[in-house]
């Protein structure tokens, strides 16, 4: 069941959440404080908010941040509230390109975004004109090189935890879940003793636009651009690239 990768696309943007690590801790507050404002305080209720501080334990945030940020979603201390709002558009070559936002001022984030595309050769499409193309889906990626079993013996385990599908690469075995699913998935291997080099639900492509060079590199400095605004949590593409485009890319 080998095929594209997603796991490419998802190490690109954990490189460049590495390079701007000092957003992250403001990107994952922001995120645990939606979660919180829609779900409450209650993680084991609250699905979203648990993926949230699981993000935030795994980036090293001090739980009194975290703490801090749930009692400002409720109201018990000043500060600002976020609006989520998702964008749409196209890179260069036709890429589609959605950008999730959480933001205290959504003028400026509309006109920051706009900006990016602009700028970057792209232009920002009306709602739904590329959200069609995605699915919401968990992903958990297997290191390969860090497990000792096969592409069946390992089918098998993904199937009886619960999972929909299993695509593998030389490097890791990507395995996709219902939304729903994904905890219990996520959980039914981890007791099997495996470990998750990604593990989260995200949006993933139908269908990829192939680029090369020059072509593709313009669509990642689009999604640096972007990926580069504090008000960006989240930025989902079909971009198929070589890996040679990808180190070109993070040496320029």
């Amino acid at each position: 069941m080998a095929g594209h990768s997603k796991w490419k696309n998802i190490q690109h943007r954990k490189g460049r959440q590495d390079a701007i690590r000092g957003k992250v801790f403001t990107k994952i507050s922001k995120e645990i404080f939606a979660a919180t404002r829609n779900g409450g305080d209650d993680p084991t209720t609250n699905a979203r908010l648990r993926m949230a501080i699981n993000k935030a334990k795994a980036a090293n945030m001090p739980n009194d941040n975290i703490e801090r940020t749930i009692k400002k979603a409720l109201g018990e201390l000043d500060g600002v509230t976020y609006e989520e709002i998702r964008y749409e558009g196209y890179g260069p070559s036709g890429v589609a390109v959605m950008v999730d936002v959480l933001t205290d001022n959504k003028n400026r984030s509309a006109a920051e975004v706009r900006h990016a595309f602009n700028k970057n050769g792209g232009n920002l499409g009306e709602n739904g004109c590329v959200s069609f193309m995605f699915d919401r889906k968990g992903l958990l990626v297997i290191d390969r090189e860090h497990v000792d079993v096969d592409e069946d013996e390992m089918l098998l385990e993904v199937i009886e935890a619960g999972a929909d599908e299993l695509e593998t690469t030389e490097d890791v075995f990507e395995i996709l879940t219902d939304p729903e699913e994904f905890e219990p998935v996520k959980t039914a291997l981890e007791e099997q003793g495996y470990t998750f080099s990604t593990a989260e639900v995200t949006m993933l492509p139908q269908t990829k636009t192939e680029l090369t060079d020059d072509d593709a590199l313009k669509v990642l400095k689009l999604i640096e651009t972007l990926e580069d605004n504090d008000d960006v949590q989240n930025v989902y593409h079909n971009l198929e690239a070589a890996d040679d485009v990808y180190e070109k890319f993070h040496q320029g």
